[in-house]
């Protein structure tokens, strides 16, 4: 939706007027003089802000898995997913890291087009704020990428206690590819190494490359 938005303002003239129906060898009297407000950002303001939105609702999932995987009372699974909880801190602050990040997220939300402030000695009256739109739109694709990192790393974390019981290959795959930069949780250690570490990994589509062959495979995405 986002994409198709953009592709037809990108193409799209934004002179004010537009002058049509003559080259520059023809008087100007001849041509169609068309006063237009194409140059008015607010198409693709808002699309940023709807993509601000359908982005954060990512990460407002995955921080509530997270907080279902840290919880035993709903995983069964050790408290925070450590060994000796009681002596380990685990996953409760990166827990507490992704909340925090989601709840910033919200604040983002707020659409920048729905502001406005007159300028240029109030010729233009109705201002779109696209460029706020976007630079929060980064913002958030920032912060999503950092939640969805600390979320991978506690499903591999978890994944570990249901041993020697295997995942789908998929899965498997992603495992695999985390453990290799990041190894498992025995005792408490700094995260943001760790973090940073698969965010990259988000970030430059590896993990999307470990399972692309297995989804290109399957019907339901075929």
């Amino acid at each position: 939706f986002v994409e198709g938005i953009f592709h037809t303002e990108f193409n799209s003239a934004t002179d004010n007027p537009l002058v049509l129906g003559v080259d520059s060898s023809e008087s100007a009297s001849k041509a169609d003089i068309i006063s237009a407000g194409n140059f008015h950002g607010e198409y693709p303001a808002k699309a940023l802000d709807y993509l601000t939105i359908g982005i954060h609702e990512l990460g407002n999932m995955s921080e509530r898995r997270l907080e279902r995987l840290c919880n035993p009372s709903c995983s069964n699974l050790p408290a925070f997913l450590v060994e000796s909880p009681g002596v380990n801190s685990g996953f409760m602050i990166p827990h507490c890291t992704s909340a925090a990040l989601v709840s910033e997220n919200k604040t983002l939300c707020f659409p920048s087009s729905a502001d406005t402030q007159t300028t240029s000695a109030g010729k233009e009256d109705h201002v779109s704020m696209g460029g706020w739109s976007a630079r929060k739109a980064l913002k958030v694709v920032e912060n999503l990428e950092n939640v969805l990192a600390i979320e991978l790393l506690a499903a591999c974390q978890a994944l570990e206690f249901k041993r020697p019981h295997r995942t789908t290959e998929p899965l498997e795959q992603v495992y695999a590819l985390v453990r290799s930069k990041v190894p498992s949780f025995v005792k408490d250690r700094a995260f943001t190494p760790d973090i940073q570490s698969v965010q990259k990994m988000i970030a430059d589509n590896q993990i999307w490359e470990a399972v692309a062959k297995y989804l290109d495979s399957d019907p339901l995405f075929g």
